[in-house]
């Protein structure tokens, strides 16, 4: 299978947007020199993460579907600090990508990537 699935670049584009749109949330805060904290750092490479996992998912990484879903579920457990609301939310975008990448014709996607290694 060569040909992109489209609920892997769904998903793919979902963490690149989100990724961006987190920088871009906080990048008034990136050039305050009194706001650079521990927090922030961990803020910007937590979305930074999320493009590279998108880039990833879109070159055919097999190991990118268990990154998305480990920062999904990251985001679930830093939710349960936070509203009930925010919680379900990000519990039911974790369920929906984890179905997304591990369809089938998603799977055969990216067990493709292990055919492709052999072959070289």
């Amino acid at each position: 299978m060569k040909k992109r699935p489209l609920p892997v670049v769904i998903t793919a584009f979902i963490f690149i947007i989100a990724g961006f749109v987190g920088i871009a949330y906080h990048a008034n805060e990136y050039f305050e020199p009194s706001s650079m904290s521990y927090e922030l750092v961990w803020v910007l490479f937590i979305r930074v993460l999320a493009i590279i996992c998108g880039l990833l998912l879109l070159r055919r990484v097999k190991w990118a579907r268990w990154l998305a879903i480990t920062w999904l579920a990251y985001h679930v457990v830093l939710s349960l600090f936070h509203s009930a609301s925010e919680t379900i939310t990000h519990f039911a975008l974790l369920a929906i990508v984890s179905f997304l990448l591990f369809m089938p014709n998603s799977s055969a996607y990216f067990r493709g990537a292990d055919r492709q290694t052999d072959k070289n």
